[in-house]
């Protein structure tokens, strides 16, 4: 018995060295992809004068390009990859669904149709979009998100995985559909921007972004690592967490409404980008598991390194242009959810 015990915990010591271990190789990654996308534009940096312009150096072309573009649009990449990663895992997590994702279910659609109704109605470059955007993105998601849910539930069931992403995916047809009806309407400066947007463009390149987009991050992921138990109860089943004394549909709503919030107002600054909250929770399961007190933070860091390494490709693939961050990541993300519809259907 007492051999059991050793083995038992010599096991647990070893997969929590291995996961700790995973976490700091993601956390070098997201480090090397910062530096990396420092030194990488049309304007070339070499890695020396980069060094020196952040340590008060530099000339003022150099500042100019590290401090007012570089550097806001890496961290936004950053808060956006770790923003939609961790709404995917929640999503996956109260569903059971290893599908789910909110672009996928249309959250990040009615997220869209909220900033295309106020471009039409106040403009591309207006101020005020800075602070709105993401508060009216959040109310474009959370409508799809609530009809969602309701479409999907059944009494007694809960809410049924397939029914949960078939009627994701035919809200989201609903809403494309008005979006293009929509877009035919906008002029010229209009549709640029709607164009950038829908193509996953992170536009957002400034301070204002990253302050607006930052006080969600900070007060959402706390929140979610908190109730990681909780994801873990949910995903033994309904009956099985009511018996566990959790109040199963309560804190359902609430993790759905966190992560919502999350990836309307990090589409809010970056643009409709999809296929992160399906690849990240992916990989980091495989990596570490499905118990959600690692998976939580090793899915957020695969996110913010995925997205900021989309954005650095994007930059560079073909200078002088640009192309969207979207692009790049669904270059990645559309075969592998085709791997794993291929694999959940069998």
């Amino acid at each position: 018995m007492e051999n059991i015990k050793q083995k038992n915990e010599a096991h647990k010591n070893k997969v929590a060295k291995r996961n700790i271990t995973i976490l700091i190789t993601c956390l070098i990654l997201l480090i090397l992809s910062f530096v990396i996308s420092m030194n990488t534009g049309y304007t070339k940096l070499s890695p020396n004068d980069t060094l020196k312009t952040l340590f008060g150096g530099g000339s003022h072309k150099e500042k100019l390009i590290l401090f007012k573009f570089r550097l806001p649009r890496i961290v936004v990449s950053i808060l956006v990859g770790i923003g939609l990663s961790l709404s995917g895992c929640i999503i996956q997590g109260i569903s059971r669904n290893p599908l789910a994702d909110p672009g996928l279910l249309g959250i990040n659609a009615g997220a869209g149709l909220m900033v295309i109704l106020y471009v039409m109605f106040f403009g591309a470059k207006s101020f005020l979009s800075v602070f709105t955007l993401p508060f009216l993105a959040l109310i474009g998601a959370g409508i799809t998100a609530i009809l969602i849910y309701i479409l999907s539930y059944k009494k007694g069931e809960g809410v049924a995985p397939l029914r949960l992403i078939l009627t994701g995916i035919a809200i989201q047809a609903g809403i494309s559909a008005l979006t293009t009806l929509l877009v035919i309407k906008l002029d010229d400066t209009q549709f640029d921007f709607v164009a950038n947007w829908q193509s996953g463009s992170i536009w957002a390149s400034n301070w204002n972004f990253v302050m607006t987009l930052l006080p969600w991050i900070l007060i959402l992921v706390p929140y979610i690592m908190m109730k990681s138990r909780v994801l873990d109860i949910l995903n033994l089943g309904d009956e099985l967490a009511y018996s566990l004394g959790t109040e199963v549909e309560r804190e359902r709503q609430l993790l759905l409404g966190a992560a919502v919030a999350l990836a309307a107002s990090s589409v809010s600054v970056s643009g409709s980008i999809g296929f992160v909250g399906l690849i990240a929770p992916h990989l980091a399961r495989r990596l570490v598991g499905s118990k959600h007190r690692i998976l939580l933070p090793t899915c957020a860091l695969i996110g913010a390194v995925l997205v900021s390494i989309s954005d650095t490709i994007a930059k560079i693939i073909v200078q002088p242009l640009e192309i969207p961050t979207g692009i790049v990541v669904a270059i990645v993300g559309a075969p592998y959810f085709l791997y794993l519809l291929s694999r959940n259907t069998q």
